[in-house]
């Protein structure tokens, strides 16, 4: 209450006193006056009061409110102008609302809406189409039981939704569908289903195609790297020119190999399921053996390689994938390293899970160039790589094989001091012996 009303207030009272005392003064009772006078000043607020409350109580929200005058007129003044406003912004948003369920009924993608504990309270008719949701009955209850995928389920009880989910729609084997979940307001999910059903047929014929070549091309290139060799051994019966030709066709050869085989590495990774149930592997070992491998290849580059490793930290998984990952980061720590450089590789666990880092002095990398390092053919420098004989597909394996094993690759690079590339494993995947 303002000033003004209190104002108001306090002269209405000492009217009523002044009215009470001048009949008592006439009457010669004081009292009765005063109790009559007060009696009723608070019958008519009672009465003002019994108005206020069948007002608001009444269903006709635009009723305007009852007449009166002084303090309680201000008040239904005062609350009839609240009303008003609340009833513009609820129309506001109303509008608002109906303009957001309209546009997202438009879209072909779906959008879910779920609580913070994941049941449904809201989602567009695509929703219906892709996932098989039905209103009113599937309102309330959880996603999970009614998008019964494993998959699903894992992606959504582990809380990390960086990377969208790629999976069957459970009403059509042959659709595929991209989740993508963002968490908002008090927990909440906002869910989005996207239809890529054409993408995933695209790529999968993209790695039939690769797979179908590299094998085709396999058999021609060994027949050819053969007689290659074999005319090798009798370049003392050839021109003088010959044999120059038939090095330079036979390193090609080798390459185009090295390049099919990795080829093959890939679709072979994409094709198949990550290993399940694995035994733990002695990374330690493994990684002793990479070492003797990169030291040779070193050869009189006189690079300074070492390791320090942990024999008791075993990593499940399959150990012919890890080899080829393990190997790829530490013969290209090898291969871009300046003579008489140094390579550091370290595995190691903390509280965090286990990593595997390897560390070179070598030419370093820009920085634009890192997010697309891992992607096929990607090159840095196309002349470097030819000189190293690279094929641009060492670090997409490094990328399947640790999505295969939970894992992630961390590449920090500094142009002129180094590079460090650091796999991280979960836990889960680790076991100290």
């Amino acid at each position: 209450m303002n000033q003004d009303w209190q104002g108001a207030l306090v002269r209405r009272l000492l009217l009523i006193l002044a009215g009470c005392l001048l009949v008592g003064l006439v009457t010669g009772e004081y009292a009765w006056a005063l109790v009559v006078g007060l009696t009723g000043y608070l019958g008519w607020t009672l009465r003002q009061m019994r108005r206020l409350l069948l007002w608001l109580k009444s269903d006709q929200i635009d009723q305007p409110p009852p007449d009166s005058h002084g303090i309680w007129g201000e008040i239904f003044d005062n609350l009839y102008q609240l009303q008003r406003r609340d009833i513009r912004l609820r129309a506001q948003l109303q509008s608002v609302i109906d303009r957001v369920q309209g546009s997202t009924s438009a879209l072909r993608d779906a959008v879910i809406m779920l609580d913070s504990d994941g049941n449904l309270e809201w989602w567009n008719p695509a929703a219906e189409r892709l996932l098989g949701l039905k209103k009113p009955q599937d309102t309330g209850h959880p996603v999970t039981n009614l998008v019964r995928h494993p998959s699903f389920k894992e992606y959504f009880d582990k809380g990390r939704h960086e990377e969208p989910l790629e999976l069957s729609s459970p009403i059509n084997d042959r659709l595929w569908l991209q989740v993508t979940i963002t968490r908002y307001g008090n927990s909440e999910h906002l869910m989005v289903v996207r239809d890529i059903t054409r993408l995933h047929q695209l790529e999968q014929m993209r790695k039939d195609f690769v797979a179908n070549v590299s094998h085709e091309l396999r058999t021609p290139l060994t027949v050819i790297a053969g007689y290659l060799e074999t005319m090798l051994e009798h370049t003392d019966e050839m021109p003088a020119r010959w044999p120059r030709a038939l090095n330079q066709m036979n390193q090609q050869a080798g390459r185009m190999q090295h390049l099919l085989n990795d080829l093959l590495l890939l679709a072979k990774l994409e094709a198949t399921n990550p290993p399940t149930n694995a035994q733990p592997i002695a990374v330690a070992k493994l990684l002793q053996s990479i070492k003797g491998d990169a030291q040779a290849l070193s050869a009189e580059r006189n690079h300074q390689i070492t390791l320090e490793a942990d024999p008791t930290l075993r990593l499940k998984g399959s150990e012919s994938e890890l080899r080829s990952a393990f190997s790829n980061l530490i013969f290209n720590a090898v291969k871009y390293t300046p003579d008489n450089g140094e390579v550091h590789i370290r595995w190691w666990c903390n509280e965090h899970g286990a990593h595997l880092a390897v560390q070179d002095s070598g030419i370093g990398i820009e920085s634009k160039h890192l997010p697309r390092l891992t992607e096929r053919f990607y090159r840095v420098d196309s002349s470097r790589a030819s000189n190293t004989g690279g094929t641009g597909l060492g670090l997409a394996i490094v990328k399947h094989v640790l999505l295969r094993h939970q894992g992630r690759l961390d590449v920090n690079s500094t142009p002129g001091k180094g590079s460090t590339f650091t796999c991280h494993f979960p836990l889960s995947q680790a076991t100290v012996n």
